[in-house]
Protein backbone atom coordinates (compact mmCIF):
# COMPACT_ATOMS: atom_id res chain seq x y z
CA UNK A 1 0.00 0.00 0.00
CA UNK A 2 1.21 3.49 -1.00
CA UNK A 3 -0.42 7.12 -0.85
CA UNK A 4 -2.46 9.37 -3.59
CA UNK A 5 -0.86 11.16 -6.12
CA UNK A 6 -3.12 13.44 -7.02
CA UNK A 7 -4.41 14.68 -10.60
CA UNK A 8 -5.65 17.54 -9.74
CA UNK A 9 -7.23 20.18 -11.95
CA UNK A 10 -10.25 22.25 -12.38
CA UNK A 11 -11.93 20.64 -14.63
CA UNK A 12 -11.24 20.28 -18.71
CA UNK A 13 -7.78 21.90 -17.91
CA UNK A 14 -6.20 19.10 -19.30
CA UNK A 15 -6.04 16.19 -16.44
CA UNK A 16 -7.46 13.30 -19.14
CA UNK A 17 -4.22 14.68 -21.22
CA UNK A 18 -1.91 14.23 -18.40
CA UNK A 19 -3.72 10.68 -17.20
CA UNK A 20 -2.53 9.50 -21.06
CA UNK A 21 -0.03 10.52 -20.87
CA UNK A 22 1.38 8.97 -17.64
CA UNK A 23 -0.91 5.93 -18.66
CA UNK A 24 1.50 5.74 -22.14
CA UNK A 25 5.02 6.79 -20.22
CA UNK A 26 4.46 3.83 -17.63
CA UNK A 27 2.84 1.05 -19.26
CA UNK A 28 5.02 2.01 -22.64
CA UNK A 29 2.42 -0.04 -24.77
CA UNK A 30 2.98 -1.09 -28.76
CA UNK A 31 0.65 1.62 -29.56
CA UNK A 32 -1.80 4.25 -27.53
CA UNK A 33 -2.85 3.20 -24.80
CA UNK A 34 -6.40 2.96 -24.34
CA UNK A 35 -8.33 6.02 -23.28
CA UNK A 36 -11.66 3.38 -22.09
CA UNK A 37 -9.15 1.64 -20.16
CA UNK A 38 -7.32 4.73 -18.26
CA UNK A 39 -9.35 3.62 -14.91
CA UNK A 40 -7.17 0.23 -14.55
CA UNK A 41 -4.19 2.28 -14.09
CA UNK A 42 -6.03 5.99 -12.62
CA UNK A 43 -8.74 5.54 -10.34
CA UNK A 44 -11.63 9.27 -9.57
CA UNK A 45 -12.00 10.23 -6.36
CA UNK A 46 -15.65 10.92 -7.49
CA UNK A 47 -16.30 7.03 -8.09
CA UNK A 48 -19.22 6.37 -5.93
CA UNK A 49 -17.69 2.57 -5.34
CA UNK A 50 -15.15 4.21 -2.77
CA UNK A 51 -17.72 4.90 -0.72
CA UNK A 52 -20.08 2.44 -1.15
CA UNK A 53 -16.73 0.54 1.41
CA UNK A 54 -16.51 3.43 3.76
CA UNK A 55 -20.76 3.54 4.12
CA UNK A 56 -21.50 -0.68 4.37
CA UNK A 57 -24.50 -0.65 5.57
CA UNK A 58 -25.92 2.43 4.20
CA UNK A 59 -27.85 2.64 1.30
CA UNK A 60 -26.65 4.93 -1.53
CA UNK A 61 -29.98 6.85 -1.69
CA UNK A 62 -29.67 7.87 1.74
CA UNK A 63 -26.53 9.46 1.93
CA UNK A 64 -26.10 13.01 2.91
CA UNK A 65 -24.05 15.51 1.75
CA UNK A 66 -22.89 14.71 5.41
CA UNK A 67 -22.28 11.52 4.64
CA UNK A 68 -20.08 11.99 2.16
CA UNK A 69 -17.79 14.81 3.62
CA UNK A 70 -17.57 12.05 6.91
CA UNK A 71 -16.69 9.53 4.43
CA UNK A 72 -13.79 11.41 2.27
CA UNK A 73 -11.04 9.95 4.35
CA UNK A 74 -12.03 6.31 4.69
CA UNK A 75 -12.72 6.25 1.09
CA UNK A 76 -9.21 7.74 0.11
CA UNK A 77 -7.33 5.13 2.82
CA UNK A 78 -9.46 2.47 0.71
CA UNK A 79 -7.71 4.44 -3.03
CA UNK A 80 -4.58 3.45 -1.26
CA UNK A 81 -4.95 -0.05 -1.36
CA UNK A 82 -5.66 -0.34 -4.79
CA UNK A 83 -1.97 -1.29 -5.50
CA UNK A 84 0.86 -1.85 -3.75
CA UNK A 85 2.82 1.39 -4.55
CA UNK A 86 1.39 4.91 -4.64
CA UNK A 87 -1.78 5.77 -6.99
CA UNK A 88 -2.97 8.00 -9.13
CA UNK A 89 -6.21 9.64 -8.59
CA UNK A 90 -7.97 12.24 -10.86
CA UNK A 91 -9.87 14.83 -8.85
CA UNK A 92 -11.59 18.00 -9.70
CA UNK A 93 -12.17 19.28 -6.20
CA UNK A 94 -11.04 22.50 -4.51
CA UNK A 95 -8.08 21.83 -1.30
CA UNK A 96 -10.50 22.91 0.88
CA UNK A 97 -12.54 21.88 3.28
CA UNK A 98 -15.98 21.34 3.16
CA UNK A 99 -18.81 20.77 5.72
CA UNK A 100 -15.89 20.71 8.36
CA UNK A 101 -13.81 18.01 6.57
CA UNK A 102 -10.85 18.35 4.12
CA UNK A 103 -11.67 17.31 0.46
CA UNK A 104 -7.92 16.28 0.14
CA UNK A 105 -6.86 14.46 3.00
CA UNK A 106 -3.13 14.95 3.96
CA UNK A 107 -2.95 11.51 5.73
CA UNK A 108 -3.21 9.84 2.65
CA UNK A 109 -1.26 11.92 -0.22
CA UNK A 110 2.05 11.68 -0.96
CA UNK A 111 2.06 14.49 -4.07
CA UNK A 112 -0.19 16.36 -6.55
CA UNK A 113 0.09 17.56 -10.25
CA UNK A 114 -1.90 20.82 -10.68
CA UNK A 115 -3.11 21.49 -14.73
CA UNK A 116 -4.08 25.14 -14.79
CA UNK A 117 -5.26 26.65 -18.20
CA UNK A 118 -6.64 29.94 -19.37
CA UNK A 119 -10.09 30.20 -17.66
CA UNK A 120 -11.57 32.46 -21.04
CA UNK A 121 -11.02 29.03 -23.10
CA UNK A 122 -12.03 26.93 -19.61
CA UNK A 123 -15.48 28.77 -19.84
CA UNK A 124 -15.54 27.47 -23.46
CA UNK A 125 -14.94 23.84 -23.69
CA UNK A 126 -16.70 23.37 -19.72
CA UNK A 127 -19.91 25.04 -21.39
CA UNK A 128 -19.52 22.70 -24.13
CA UNK A 129 -18.84 19.33 -21.63
CA UNK A 130 -22.59 20.38 -19.66
CA UNK A 131 -24.31 21.84 -22.43
CA UNK A 132 -24.63 25.37 -20.92
CA UNK A 133 -24.70 28.84 -22.20
CA UNK A 134 -21.43 30.99 -21.77
CA UNK A 135 -23.30 32.49 -19.26
CA UNK A 136 -24.33 30.00 -17.09
CA UNK A 137 -20.84 28.55 -17.26
CA UNK A 138 -19.30 31.98 -16.70
CA UNK A 139 -21.85 32.35 -13.22
CA UNK A 140 -20.56 28.95 -12.02
CA UNK A 141 -16.96 29.20 -12.45
CA UNK A 142 -17.41 32.39 -10.67
CA UNK A 143 -19.10 30.37 -7.48
CA UNK A 144 -16.97 29.69 -4.64
CA UNK A 145 -19.78 27.50 -3.47
CA UNK A 146 -19.72 25.80 -6.61
CA UNK A 147 -20.52 21.93 -5.83
CA UNK A 148 -21.72 19.13 -8.48
CA UNK A 149 -24.64 17.26 -8.57
CA UNK A 150 -24.37 13.21 -7.62
CA UNK A 151 -25.81 10.21 -8.90
CA UNK A 152 -25.93 6.16 -8.51
CA UNK A 153 -21.97 6.39 -10.08
CA UNK A 154 -20.55 9.58 -8.63
CA UNK A 155 -20.46 11.37 -5.39
CA UNK A 156 -20.45 15.25 -5.55
CA UNK A 157 -17.11 17.17 -6.30
CA UNK A 158 -16.47 20.43 -4.56
CA UNK A 159 -15.21 22.47 -7.58
CA UNK A 160 -15.77 26.26 -6.49
CA UNK A 161 -15.03 28.65 -8.26
CA UNK A 162 -11.95 28.49 -11.16
CA UNK A 163 -10.04 31.31 -9.05
CA UNK A 164 -10.00 29.88 -5.57
CA UNK A 165 -9.67 25.96 -6.96
CA UNK A 166 -6.32 27.47 -8.85
CA UNK A 167 -5.75 29.68 -5.32
CA UNK A 168 -6.27 26.37 -2.92
CA UNK A 169 -3.69 24.32 -4.82
CA UNK A 170 -0.70 26.78 -5.78
CA UNK A 171 -1.07 29.58 -3.77
CA UNK A 172 1.45 27.97 -0.70
CA UNK A 173 4.60 26.51 -2.56
CA UNK A 174 4.94 23.40 -1.57
CA UNK A 175 7.73 20.39 -3.20
CA UNK A 176 4.66 18.25 -3.46
CA UNK A 177 2.83 19.86 -5.93
CA UNK A 178 4.15 20.37 -9.20
CA UNK A 179 2.37 23.02 -11.14
CA UNK A 180 1.48 22.63 -14.80
CA UNK A 181 0.01 24.90 -17.35
CA UNK A 182 -1.73 23.56 -20.10
CA UNK A 183 -0.51 25.94 -22.28
CA UNK A 184 2.95 24.75 -21.96
CA UNK A 185 2.05 21.13 -22.79
CA UNK A 186 0.80 22.07 -25.63
CA UNK A 187 3.50 24.82 -26.85
CA UNK A 188 6.53 22.66 -25.23
CA UNK A 189 5.37 18.99 -24.47
CA UNK A 190 8.95 17.29 -24.12
CA UNK A 191 10.25 20.04 -21.56
CA UNK A 192 6.82 19.94 -19.64
CA UNK A 193 6.36 16.06 -19.39
CA UNK A 194 9.80 15.84 -19.00
CA UNK A 195 9.55 17.83 -15.86
CA UNK A 196 6.86 15.93 -14.69
CA UNK A 197 8.44 12.34 -15.13
CA UNK A 198 11.51 13.85 -12.79
CA UNK A 199 8.56 15.24 -10.23
CA UNK A 200 7.83 11.77 -10.22
CA UNK A 201 11.23 10.22 -9.85
CA UNK A 202 11.07 8.72 -13.33
CA UNK A 203 14.42 8.94 -15.83
CA UNK A 204 12.41 7.55 -18.87
CA UNK A 205 14.94 7.29 -22.03
CA UNK A 206 14.08 10.06 -24.76
CA UNK A 207 12.79 7.52 -27.27
CA UNK A 208 10.18 6.21 -24.42
CA UNK A 209 9.57 9.55 -23.57
CA UNK A 210 8.51 10.74 -27.25
CA UNK A 211 6.86 7.66 -27.55
CA UNK A 212 4.63 8.25 -24.50
CA UNK A 213 4.03 12.01 -25.79
CA UNK A 214 2.70 11.12 -29.32
CA UNK A 215 0.74 8.49 -28.17
CA UNK A 216 -1.21 10.81 -26.01
CA UNK A 217 -1.18 13.97 -28.01
CA UNK A 218 -4.24 15.54 -29.19
CA UNK A 219 -4.62 13.85 -32.47
CA UNK A 220 -3.96 10.62 -31.02
CA UNK A 221 -6.73 10.53 -28.35
CA UNK A 222 -9.29 12.49 -30.91
CA UNK A 223 -8.58 9.43 -33.04
CA UNK A 224 -9.33 7.17 -30.79
CA UNK A 225 -12.40 8.71 -29.37
CA UNK A 226 -13.88 8.70 -32.86
CA UNK A 227 -12.77 5.23 -33.77
CA UNK A 228 -14.45 3.68 -30.53
CA UNK A 229 -16.13 6.57 -28.53
CA UNK A 230 -14.99 7.50 -25.26
CA UNK A 231 -16.70 6.78 -21.68
CA UNK A 232 -16.24 10.03 -20.03
CA UNK A 233 -17.82 11.97 -23.05
CA UNK A 234 -20.41 13.99 -21.57
CA UNK A 235 -23.78 13.03 -22.89
CA UNK A 236 -24.75 16.61 -23.34
CA UNK A 237 -21.43 17.20 -25.83
CA UNK A 238 -20.93 15.71 -28.82
CA UNK A 239 -16.85 14.72 -28.60
CA UNK A 240 -14.56 15.15 -25.23
CA UNK A 241 -11.32 15.97 -27.19
CA UNK A 242 -13.17 19.31 -28.85
CA UNK A 243 -10.03 21.77 -29.94
CA UNK A 244 -7.15 21.12 -27.87
CA UNK A 245 -5.69 24.24 -28.73
CA UNK A 246 -4.92 27.42 -26.54
CA UNK A 247 -6.31 31.55 -27.41
CA UNK A 248 -9.83 30.23 -28.86
CA UNK A 249 -11.39 32.58 -26.82
CA UNK A 250 -10.21 35.50 -29.13
CA UNK A 251 -12.65 33.81 -31.46
CA UNK A 252 -15.49 32.44 -29.78
CA UNK A 253 -16.44 35.22 -26.52
CA UNK A 254 -17.74 38.92 -26.81
CA UNK A 255 -15.99 41.32 -25.70
CA UNK A 256 -18.61 41.81 -22.53
CA UNK A 257 -17.82 37.82 -21.55
CA UNK A 258 -13.77 38.47 -21.74
CA UNK A 259 -14.43 41.17 -19.57
CA UNK A 260 -16.79 38.92 -17.13
CA UNK A 261 -13.71 36.62 -16.83
CA UNK A 262 -11.22 38.81 -16.04
CA UNK A 263 -13.36 40.46 -13.86
CA UNK A 264 -13.75 37.07 -11.73
CA UNK A 265 -10.41 36.07 -12.07
CA UNK A 266 -7.53 38.61 -12.85
CA UNK A 267 -5.25 38.03 -9.73
CA UNK A 268 -5.03 34.13 -10.51
CA UNK A 269 -4.74 34.97 -14.44
CA UNK A 270 -1.85 37.55 -13.54
CA UNK A 271 -0.10 35.02 -11.80
CA UNK A 272 -0.16 32.91 -14.57
CA UNK A 273 0.49 34.67 -17.55
CA UNK A 274 -3.30 34.92 -18.73
CA UNK A 275 -3.58 38.79 -17.91
CA UNK A 276 -2.64 41.14 -19.09
CA UNK A 277 -4.19 39.79 -22.04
Amino acid sequence: MGKIIWLASYPKSGNTWMRAFLHNLMRDPPEGYDINRMGEFSLSDSTAFWYRAALAGKSPETWTPEDIAGARNPAQQIMTQATTDNVFVKTHNAMVSYLGKPLICPEWTAGAIYIVRNPLDVVISLADHYGQTIEETLKNMADPGNVTIPNQDIVYEVHSSWSLNVQSWTTQPAPWVHIVRYEDMLNNPRKVFAKVAGFLGLKPSTARLDRAIQRSSFDSLRKQESEKGFRETSPKATRFFRVGKAGQWRDVLSDAQVEAVVAGHKEQMQRFGYWPL
